[in-house]
């Protein structure tokens, strides 16, 4: 089922998630619906909170990336890159500070709105997959970058937090209209006050 995404205002974007203490088939279906309502949105990342939820849980699926990602591994296609998964309770382990890259960023919770930020380009991770399999591994390109924009969500944090006082002043008008529940989108979404889908 395509769930609406909360967009920008919402209080539960700025809230802090939960760990997810055991498996279950709510557990299972609300995967299932955040993957499909990720592939509606044409998003590569879609964190619980996003869609009203407050579990330790993010989804993502590269393989539009595909080709890319395989280059960047010697021809390889990791396997986190073949289609959608479900990362559990994810947390990095560490990052490498001297690797930071400015890539650009939007988010599903704020659309139409895409902006450079500067992240550790090489993370180590850990999470579990929908399965409860524990990973830990290297994560770096696309994979990290995405890991750590979808891990914010899960602690209140967005990717314009992090821009500098200049940018935030000059989205300030257009993420204001937002918070007033002037939002448009492709998908369903539940602005700031509104608690059904628009």
């Amino acid at each position: 089922m395509i769930l609406p995404i909360y967009t920008y205002g919402q209080p539960i974007l700025r809230e802090e998630t939960e760990p997810v203490k055991a498996d279950s088939a709510e557990l299972q279906q609300l995967i299932d619906d955040m993957i499909e309502t990720m592939d509606n949105a044409q998003g590569v990342g879609l964190a619980a909170p996003q869609v009203g939820r407050r579990e330790r849980l993010f989804v993502v699926d590269l393989s539009s990336s595909a080709e890319e990602i395989a280059d960047a591994h010697g021809g390889v296609l990791p396997w986190w890159a073949e289609g959608p998964m479900a990362l559990i309770n994810p947390e990095i382990m560490s990052a490498d500070d001297t690797s930071g890259i400015e890539f650009e960023e939007g988010c599903l919770s704020i659309p139409d709105i895409r902006e450079f930020v500067v992240r550790p380009d090489r993370l180590r991770i850990r999470f579990l997959d929908r399965h409860f399999q524990p990973h830990e591994f290297d994560a770096d390109d696309m994979l990290a970058r995405v890991f750590q924009h979808e891990l914010d969500h899960l602690h209140g944090v967005l990717f314009v937090d992090y821009l500098s006082p200049l940018r935030r002043r000059m989205l300030k008008r257009r993420l204001r209209e937002m918070t007033h529940g002037h939002v448009e989108a492709d998908y369903p979404v539940v602005p700031p006050g509104e608690t059904q889908p628009v």
